[in-house]
């Protein structure tokens, strides 16, 4: 599974967000495991990897989710003024 750029986290759906978001925490425990039980991983970079996409996947959703709670503020806020 190739490593997500920015670009493409954030032109995905929610769900689809998620989804992965879901496979990636997935493969990274499965590694973790295989690390921790003595056997040889592949290539060790890609827990750095994993983790590091991890960090951006849940970045992005809570930025959406901050600027969809600023909307929705605003607008109770204008409504209070009327």
């Amino acid at each position: 599974m190739p490593i997500l750029r920015l670009k493409d986290i954030r032109d995905m759906s929610g769900e689809d967000r998620r989804k992965r978001l879901t496979e990636l925490r997935t493969e990274l425990v499965r590694l973790r495991t295989m690390i921790k039980a003595g056997g040889a991983v592949e290539n060790p970079g890609r827990v750095h990897e994993l983790r590091k996409t991890i960090a951006r996947v849940v970045t992005v959703e809570s930025e959406l989710r901050s600027a969809k709670e600023t909307l929705t503020k605003g607008k109770k806020k204008e409504s209070k003024k009327v």
